[in-house]
């Protein structure tokens, strides 16, 4: 319960800071060339609202809603989410949007995609002033890495150290590094201390790479034990920091890799589970294990929590190799951090034609999912490196040209720029209703997407 609290509220403040300054960049330039403002909220308030405030003298009322899908600053004489079709049935006022010039509307519309994206280029900027990059260089993966089986077809065998490809050489074991191997022709390795070449497909679909269980390739992390938890099943055999497990139900283990592919197949298998007799006897397993003394033991009869945990904290990569740090003064980590952001923008527009697959469908995700990529301890780097990616992920959505996003309003503004001619404001609330449809049902599909993965349905 401790770790859904603090993801959630990672969550809430993320959003609510991203979502207000998104609305803030439209109120700036709203209130630049003279356009009432009449609401400024973060999240919706359909029916009701849980706070609002107007001050004196002033045309905005500031509030909260209770709806937590976004948020909106509500301009006058525009068609937007609210749907205001008696204010649009009046005559035009001068301090309306629709009063003013096309390039102005533009500018209003924009506005918060432009601050999303300079907030996130900020942001990266400051992580790498503040923290610097710190990272483990593939090359520097001396025990290489663990591949599944269709790596293995290609010519890849376990140990092999990743180098690069024909795109370039790869800086660390991220989602980057898959993305090179999807579209090389050639990958580079070392392979029992000698350089050597594995051709490839140049096809490869980067979301069944990281989908696949076992993942196309993990670093090598031996199966060493790190901490053991007491009153847990790994308390009771008496394993101890620095054993090693060997083997569970007679599987070979040589890594942590292959634990966590054993256990994830006991789990499908408890998935078709009908009795609690079923259940028992998934989790009642045999246990090997080589202690300090380098002396094998084995052990039936362990029986696995419910959530199949033995009780140990594992190692990790940073136990086994030397990470590379690069720190950045003050005026060094503005071009740096642009240059992070602009590479995680490309990485995932490139990565969108995905979402078109049955595959890409089902792995979208709606509120569980983002909440999920926070870490489960308040880690500020860590906080900041997720806040500053959502905030380009929402200035990219929100341009798509799709009626109800900003970037709906900007084709049309567009269109009118070029044309000379105005969409008629019937025709553009019919586009926001449609808009709105899709996306609340986008919304929907994503958030059931959690829903069905909590149930182990999906």
């Amino acid at each position: 319960m401790e770790i859904f609290l603090i993801k959630a509220l990672q969550l809430v403040l993320a959003l609510s800071l991203l979502i207000l300054l998104h609305e803030g960049g439209h109120f700036f330039f709203a209130k630049l060339f003279g356009v009432r403002v009449e609401k400024f909220y973060l999240f919706f308030d359909p029916w009701f609202h849980l706070f609002e405030f107007k001050p004196k003298n002033s045309d905005t009322a500031y509030g909260i809603g209770w709806l937590p899908l976004g948020g909106y600053c509500k301009i006058a004489g525009m068609i937007d989410e609210s749907f205001d079709k008696e204010q649009m049935a009046q005559p035009e006022q001068p301090w309306e949007f629709r009063a003013k010039p096309a390039w102005q509307r533009l500018l209003i519309m924009i506005g918060g995609v432009l601050v999303n994206f300079l907030l996130a280029l900020f942001i990266y900027s400051m992580v790498l002033f503040t923290w610097g990059d710190s990272y483990i260089a593939a090359k520097d993966i001396a025990m290489g890495m663990k591949f599944n089986d269709d790596a293995k077809a290609l010519g890849f065998q376990d140990h092999d150290i990743l180098i690069g490809t024909d795109k370039g050489e790869f800086k660390t074991f991220d989602v980057d590094m898959f993305r090179d191997l999807a579209v090389a022709q050639r990958a580079d390795i070392i392979r029992n201390g000698k350089k050597m070449s594995i051709e490839m497909p140049g096809d490869l679909s980067l979301l069944g790479m990281l989908k696949a269980s076992p993942q196309f390739a993990r670093p090598f992390i031996p199966a060493e034990i790190d901490t053991v938890i007491p009153g847990t099943p790994a308390a009771k055999l008496g394993l101890k920091k620095g054993y090693h497990i060997t083997a569970i139900n007679g599987n070979p283990i040589d890594s942590w890799n292959e634990w966590t592919y054993q256990v994830g197949v006991l789990n499908d298998m408890m998935t078709a589970a009908t009795t609690a007799q079923d259940s028992l006897r998934l989790r009642t397993v045999s246990l090997s294990y080589l202690t300090d003394s380098s002396d094998t033991v084995s052990v039936d009869g362990v029986i696995l929590s419910p959530e199949l945990q033995i009780g140990v904290g594992q190692t990790s990569m940073i136990n086994y190799y030397k990470p590379t740090q690069v720190d950045y003064g003050f005026f060094e980590s503005f071009p740096a951090g642009i240059g992070y952001g602009v590479e995680v923008l490309s990485g995932y527009v490139g990565d969108l034609k995905y979402l078109f697959s049955a595959d890409g469908a089902k792995s979208l995700g709606g509120f569980g999912a983002i909440g999920n990529l926070f870490p489960p301890v308040w880690d500020w780097h860590l906080f900041w490196l997720m806040t500053a990616f959502l905030s380009i992920i929402l200035a990219f959505m929100n341009i798509l040209p799709i009626p109800a996003l900003d970037g709906g309003h900007v084709l049309f503004l567009l269109y009118e720029m070029i044309t000379g001619r105005k969409p008629s404001e019937n025709f553009l609330l019919k586009a926001e209703y449609v808009g709105f449809g899709l996306l609340i049902l986008l919304m929907v599909v994503a958030n059931l997407n959690d829903i069905l993965r909590w149930l182990h349905i999906m």
